[in-house]
Order: C-alpha cells, then structure tokens, then sequence
C-alpha cells in the first residue's frame, strides 16, 4: 500500500476490458496530416479490482490493445459491500466532479457514460451517481476512480483506529 493506493497483483485475474472513449487525434506537419487515435479503456474483474488506462496508436485496434497493457499495470481494489459503495463519496479531477451513493439492491447501476464503465467493471451493481462539471471522458474516469479510492469499508476503518468493529459503529 503506497500513498494510499491499493496495488493488485495481476496474476491470475479474469480481466474484462470495457473501452470508454476513443478518439482520432490529428497531428499537422510539412507533409500533410498524420492521423493517430487515442483510446480510454477500463479493465476489471467485477469482483472489486479495476483500472484505467491511455493507448496511442497509428491503428484503432493496436490503440486499445495499449491501453489494455497500461490498465492492467494500474490495477487496485475497491471495496464493495453486497454489490454497491459503503458510504456517499465525492470527488473531483480536473473540471470533472463526481458524486457517488450507495443504493439498495434492485436500484442498478444509476450513471451515465465514463462513470457506468468504471462503476460496472468494479463489480458495483447498485448505486447513484452523477456527473457535474466537465463530460470529458479522461477527467471523468479520473474523478471516478479518485472517489472510488477514497471508500473504506468498516472493517478497514476498525484496523486504522486500532479499535474493534463494534467501537466504529457505537463510538
């Protein structure tokens, strides 16, 4: 654990890639214009570990095929409690801010675009969540991801107090 992170091991994992965004970027030289593209995918387990990753690239399948390789080299764990978030969460990246809160069972997944493809790849099958701000999709799954590192689950606070269980939820 660095910097508050949780790093995962990428060794026997059963990753689905989810592409977020990709984009045809043009560079203009002497000669002409060169066309590249730039893709966004998010890469998880749906058990709670996931990550991002940026590919670029001549070619839109060798773009994705990048950014795959830059995801699984970004992996953490997330916790999830009975398929939603523990606690509400905020954050923000960039002009991209998020909102996240949990949900009861049979409420789905409530969110749109970037946040939906992160959210579903973490294995999170009920929660609400809104974007505010800006709709670009590489600050959004920046946001995302920094709310989503932000969560702790009760047992994780217990260790971090030093205190049992029971003393987090009576005080």
């Amino acid at each position: 654990m660095t910097n508050g992170i949780r790093k995962v091991k990428t060794s026997d994992l059963e990753l689905k890639d989810r592409l977020v965004s990709i984009q045809r970027v043009t560079k203009v030289t002497k000669g002409g214009r060169t066309f590249s593209f730039s893709a966004i995918v998010i890469v998880g387990d749906e058990n709670g570990i996931v990550g991002h990753g940026l590919g670029k690239a001549k070619e839109v399948t060798t773009a994705i095929a990048k950014g795959v390789e830059d995801a699984k080299k970004n992996l953490v764990k997330i916790p999830v409690l009975h398929g939603t978030i523990p606690h509400e969460q905020i954050a923000k990246f960039g002009g991209a801010n998020v909102f996240l809160k949990p949900a009861s069972e049979g409420t789905g997944v409530k969110a749109g675009g970037a946040m939906r493809a992160v959210l579903e790849s973490v294995g999170i099958k009920n929660v609400l969540a809104k974007s505010k701000g800006s709709s670009n999709p590489h600050n959004l799954v920046k946001a995302t991801f920094a709310a989503l590192l932000e969560l702790r689950d009760a047992h994780t606070v217990a260790q971090h107090r030093g205190v049992s269980l029971d003393k987090v939820f009576n005080g």
